[in-house]
């Protein structure tokens, strides 16, 4: 590990750090465009000079300088504040004064360290050169005379996306940034250039001219789109939320998101329901919430009530549901929407268990019955890493483009009775092999057939287990925790007959299985409420507080950013006043009770992280044949909150069926 001094102060860094990770060690900030720690390094804005003895009586880039022993680096004499004042100049020159009608503005790079690091004058009087904006999609709007050519958004499309669309043309002055034919970028992370562009180059074209940063208030919060768990920050201003931008957690999503997460945000102020409904003659009419609630007491159900728990659903609500039906005497609770009856005596067994920063760390991996790209965008960029660290991928199910080289076996799932030699000897030789299961395989039946494999493979060893499934709904292990599984799945609560049947935000099972009165409590007039009897308005995520358990595992929580609109109260709230119209009172009157009654019932959702589950293989029939279906059909609308977004319907359009949109001169 090399010792060196910065400006004075010893420091020791692991061998192959950089001066400029070096710096940042010892406390120094070093201004940068073109670097970013999980970016390959460019090395082509310069403004990282800093002055290194012994070496060359010149400034060097410390982003591409290794470290080493004895060295002696100065981030603040003359000659590196005389160079870094020459370098800001320079990426100057053709800058445009775009400041006050920019979107970057008050969060961009090159204003901050304009100010801090710049001349203050400009010595250069010729025309700034132009550059026509280029097409990049319904995401990502350009301004490209804006660009210094740091080329992170070029870096981040080939080594993390994938999907390698953005691309230079030209040389020197002449250079542009733009993607394959100026067409739209396909990939589902193409948001995330926005947030790497350190100029207003990049922005949000959803979000281009509603509003400042100053402007926003800013609630951390935990994505529901998919079963990751993304940490996010919920940027409102007033009661609407304007923008979702990801945080940083590196068990997690590290600081990427995708483009469903970061723009279905205007679906949550698009076919809101804000006020109850009761069905009258074949139509839901509006009434008031005594009206609502005397009709659902008025099925007097006894027991015979079923709660179906949707895909966005918070644990707090949840329990209170579940607290309800166990005044009411009832047990019939179920979390999978599409008919999948997989058995969950084991939690460990149907897991994520190697852990989403861990599966980099595999060397072998099989895919069973999932599209990763669309059913968890996040993890299959943790296997891109593995694969680049020279990990390799067999798959069973439609051949799909995954953005890495996958071996793909065929799509019938008796190949996991009868896996080809290569895939066994690869397997027979790793340190760290992982089998990753989806929804697909699922509901296909093959839970048996892969638990057989887990001896057979390998895949628990001394600190590792490989065995992984990947949910696609963030509330499923929540609602496994909280026992929301019959062992027949919907079937089971079909063939209950339930009298009273409570929709809590599901709308993608199948309502016209129940005979009894359907109540729906949720927050848009999806499929859930159009097929409903009483339609009681909720709040969306991000309008409550409530704790979410990733397809992992990990327990989380997220804070309320906004209020519901209209007369729609926090789901846990309509169920305990509804529990006083049907005679059985729950025992909690605030948040915080419930949370804590939650909390007491099970503890594992009172400790943020790792629920930590045992392992214990079921012991099933691994008799399995037949195709694979990917449960996604389309990949920006798979709830009612995307299906709502102008945005997300225009994604889907432009990039899965190939309508064109025109685009208005500005």
């Amino acid at each position: 590990m090399p010792k060196l001094t910065v400006d004075g102060v010893e420091v020791e860094v692991p061998a192959g750090a950089t001066v400029l990770q070096a710096c940042e060690a010892a406390g120094k900030e070093i201004p940068r465009f073109c670097y970013h720690e999980r970016l390959s390094i460019a090395g082509n804005c310069r403004m990282c000079l800093v002055e290194v003895k012994p070496g060359p009586p010149k400034p060097q880039a410390s982003c591409a300088l290794p470290a080493a022993d004895k060295q002696e680096v100065f981030t603040a004499s003359p000659m590196v504040k005389k160079a870094r004042e020459g370098v800001m100049e320079f990426l100057l020159i053709n800058h445009p004064l775009d400041c006050p009608i920019c979107d970057q503005g008050g969060e961009c790079d090159l204003q901050d360290q304009s100010i801090a690091y710049g001349k203050g004058q400009s010595r250069f009087h010729e025309n700034k050169r132009a550059v026509t904006d280029k097409y990049m999609g319904p995401i990502v709007k350009t301004t490209m005379t804006r660009c210094i050519q740091c080329t992170r958004c070029v870096r981040f499309a080939e080594e993390v996306s994938g999907v390698e669309e953005i691309g230079a043309i030209y040389r020197g002055e002449n250079m542009q940034i733009t993607s394959y034919l100026e067409q739209a970028v396909t990939s589902e992370l193409s948001g995330n250039v926005v947030d790497l562009c350190p100029v207003g180059a990049l922005t949000s074209k959803p979000y281009a001219f509603e509003a400042r940063p100053w402007e926003l208030t800013k609630t951390p919060g935990i994505d529901v789109m998919d079963a990751v768990g993304t940490n996010i920050r919920i940027d409102a201003r007033g009661r609407q939320v304007l923008r979702i931008l990801p945080r940083i957690n590196e068990d997690v999503n590290e600081e990427w998101a995708s483009d469903k997460t970061r723009h279905a945000v205007d679906g949550l102020a698009r076919r809101r329901l804000d006020k109850p409904y009761l069905r009258k003659d074949g139509k839901l009419v509006p009434v008031t919430w005594g009206e609502a609630f005397q009709a659902v007491a008025a099925a007097n159900a006894g027991s015979s009530v079923a709660a179906i728990a949707g895909d966005q659903l918070d644990a707090e609500t949840m329990y209170a549901a579940k607290a309800l039906l166990a005044k009411l005497g009832s047990t019939l609770l179920e979390g999978r929407q599409t008919g999948m009856d997989y058995d969950v005596s084991s939690l460990g067994a149907v897991n994520f268990n190697s852990t989403i920063a861990g599966i980099e760390t595999a060397d072998v991996i099989l895919l069973v019955g999932t599209n990763l790209r669309w059913e968890a965008p996040l993890i299959n960029t943790r296997i891109r890493k593995a694969v680049k660290r020279g990990a390799k991928v067999f798959a069973i199910g439609e051949d799909v483009n995954l953005t890495y080289k996958a071996t793909f076996l065929g799509n019938d799932l008796g190949l996991l009775g009868n896996l080809p030699k290569d895939v066994t000897d690869a397997f027979a030789n790793a340190q760290r092999p992982a089998m990753i299961v989806g929804g697909g395989a699922l509901k296909a039946g093959a839970q048996g057939a892969t638990l057989a494999l887990v001896g057979p493979l390998g895949l628990i060893k001394d600190g590792w287990n490989g065995y992984n499934v990947v949910h696609l709904a963030a509330a499923r292990m929540g609602g496994l925790m909280l026992g929301y599984a019959q062992k027949g799945g919907i079937a089971d609560i079909v063939a209950a007959n339930p009298k009273l049947v409570f929709l809590l935000g599901a709308d993608d099972v199948d309502a016209s299985k129940f005979a009894g009165l359907k109540v729906y409590i949720g927050h848009h007039g999806d499929n859930g409420a159009s097929a409903a009897d009483v339609v009681l308005p909720g709040a969306a995520y991000t309008e409550k507080a409530g704790t979410y358990v990733n397809t992992e595992g990990r327990v989380q929580r997220s804070e309320r950013a906004v209020f519901a609109p209209g007369d729609a109260r926090e789901d846990w709230a309509i169920l305990r006043a509804l529990s006083d119209a049907l005679g059985a009172t729950l025992p909690f009157d605030t948040f915080d009770a419930l949370r804590k009654a939650m909390i007491a019932d099970v503890p594992a959702l009172g400790v943020e992280g790792l629920a930590g589950y045992v392992w214990s293989a079921p012991s099933l029939s691994a008799s399995v044949s037949g195709p694979v279906g990917y449960p996604i059909k389309d990949f920006y609308l798979t709830n009612p909150i995307a299906r709502a977004s102008d945005t997300m319907q225009r994604c889907s359009a432009e990039l899965l069926h190939g309508v064109s949109f025109a685009e208005a001169a500005e």
